[in-house]
């Protein structure tokens, strides 16, 4: 059992990892610092809103329209968090 909540810890902190990466290209697509016309940078953005937007799209249909600020990724990353927080201290001491 300790072994799938390392496992599940692993995925989150991959996932965390892929986030925010996926907010840093956003940013730089939204800046003009990129060319999305280039094929390796329109595959890694296409694979990181492929990855992302499943789980932001919920979280943004919730949030009130804050006029051009995506919240969404912080509450996903504050989500993560707590659910990491609740298997380190809960589940971990619970299973031996």
């Amino acid at each position: 059992m300790r072994a799938i909540l390392d496992v599940v810890m692993l995925v989150l902190q991959l996932y965390v990892y892929v986030l925010i990466a996926s907010a840093i290209m956003s940013w730089l697509v939204a800046f003009n610092v990129v060319n999305t016309r280039n094929n390796v940078v329109s595959a890694i953005w296409d694979f990181l809103y492929r990855i992302t937007e499943p789980v932001l799209r919920p979280i943004r249909n919730v949030l009130p329209n804050l006029g051009g600020i995506d919240v969404s990724p912080i509450i996903l990353l504050l989500i993560i968090f707590f659910i990491q927080r609740v298997i380190q201290l809960y589940l971990y001491p619970a299973v031996f």
